[in-house]
């Protein structure tokens, strides 16, 4: 067993190879109450056309929580997020037949010397730049139906999106733009060099895509959720589940957009540890995400971690900042509060509930399915039925989607008395009070 060298401050600069394994004996270590520092690798489209890399993704490798047992629960507070890619590049994709067996996130082949998962060099710059290191064919699983290339000021406040000859100079100089960490191994999606919208401005609101705990099997790390599980379903890869297999899955690949500096997400703890990972940063999203991607971008994070003792929970819950809560499960205002007092007199209620807001994560097939799962999980943790949480969500919060077909959030208002039954009040009241 490695030894436990557990430090109030860890700085993460590794990387896993896409798959998040339980049986991996982890390497960083950090105190409870301490604070892990990682500067991740940019997200969705890099790790795509690296087919080496076995997730969609490459996120840092997982810290070990101090105390952290299964059946326990982590709160993750995003002290600060920083993006340092000062160019990126996104668009719809397109999977490219012939170059992989049965999902190209996960189980890319060279079509031409048959290599699983081959290295890459890249040649030139275009859709067909990366290529087979045994054999120098074009072996990219994915290419861009529609696409851009956004550049973004020095603050990181605005992007625009550039035309061919700008993009095509970035192309040239990808990692130096994308400024992809040392230690990352992707090919940065710039390489690619596309340009079919110009000209369009959008606001930088930065957030992490990926940021949870390990699942208790090992996953792929895109597929760490309901929605992208489900190509996991009897799949002709190694890391193929059954339908009971993907509740072994911790939600960590949300791409909520609320999921930003200042918010905390409450993880469950499946493995001995947790197991807390991060990356997919996105300079910005709307909800749904509707595209499959957005702007990954390279950057720099702060958390905090802290240990909630028996906290069994299923999935994430998500405590975000209250400009990002919906109107309705806003905390109430003391002028709110004394007219419900009045209100309350007038028709001889005695006690008035005093509640807090609260959003757990639910993930599926489907919106529908993902919905069916958040209600199921509050339900749950919270000890009412699923009819009472519907009610509450209608009257005192809302569901958002947060990444199409799959991702949502269920949030509504949570009375005190719920909170402390499941040990979240002292949270959950210290961070909205």
């Amino acid at each position: 067993m490695t030894n436990r060298n557990f430090k109030q401050t860890v700085y993460v600069d590794k990387f896993t190879d896409g798959v998040l394994d339980p049986t991996q004996e982890m390497s960083y270590f950090v105190k409870d109450k301490g604070t892990i520092v990682a500067n991740t690798a940019p997200g969705c489209w890099g790790p795509m056309i690296t087919p080496e890399l076995k997730g969609g993704h490459e996120v840092t490798k997982p810290v070990f929580v101090e105390g952290a047992e299964v059946g326990d629960a982590i709160a993750i507070k995003i002290n600060s997020i920083r993006v340092t890619s000062t160019v990126t590049a996104s668009g719809n994709d397109k999977p490219m037949e012939g170059r992989f067996n049965g999902d190209p996130f996960v189980a890319g082949i060279c079509p031409n010397c048959g290599s699983k998962n081959p290295k890459t060099v890249i040649d030139g710059i275009g859709q067909g730049a990366i290529k087979c290191a045994e054999c120098g064919e074009d072996v990219t699983p994915f290419t861009f139906s529609n696409a851009y290339t956004m550049a973004f000021d020095d603050d990181k406040t605005l992007g625009i999106t550039l035309n061919k000859d700008a993009a095509e100079k970035v192309a040239e100089e990808s990692k130096s733009y994308m400024n992809t960490p040392e230690n990352s191994i992707q090919n940065p999606v710039v390489t690619f060099a596309p340009h079919d919208i110009v000209g369009a401005l959008a606001r930088v609101i930065p957030f992490l895509g990926q940021l949870g705990t390990v699942p208790a099997s090992p996953f792929p790390d895109s597929h760490n959720a309901g929605d992208f599980g489900q190509f996991l379903i009897d799949a002709p890869h190694e890391y193929s589940k059954t339908v009971e297999e993907l509740e072994d899955r911790t939600d960590g690949h949300m791409d909520i957009n609320r999921v930003r500096e200042g918010a905390i997400i409450i993880c469950p703890v499946k493995v001995e540890g947790g197991g807390v990972y991060l990356g997919d940063m996105h300079a910005m999203q709307g909800n749904g995400e509707i595209a499959g991607h957005t702007t990954d971008v390279a950057g720099i994070v702060d958390l905090k971690v802290k240990v909630l003792k028996d906290i069994n929970i299923d999935g994430p819950i998500l405590l975000p900042l209250v400009e990002d809560l919906p109107p309705v499960a806003k905390p109430f205002s003391d002028e709110e509060l004394l007219k419900a007092d009045k209100l309350a007199l007038q028709w001889g209620i005695d006690n008035l509930e005093k509640s807090y807001p609260l959003s757990f994560v639910g993930s599926g097939a489907t919106l529908n399915d993902a919905t069916s799962n958040g209600l199921e999980r509050a339900a749950k943790l919270l000890e009412i039925d699923v009819p009472e949480v519907m009610n509450r969500a209608t009257i005192t919060g809302a569901i958002d989607i947060g990444r199409n077909p799959g991702v949502v959030t269920v949030t509504f208002l949570v009375p005190v008395t719920l909170l402390e039954q499941s040990k979240l009040a002292d949270i959950v009241q210290s961070y909205y009070e």
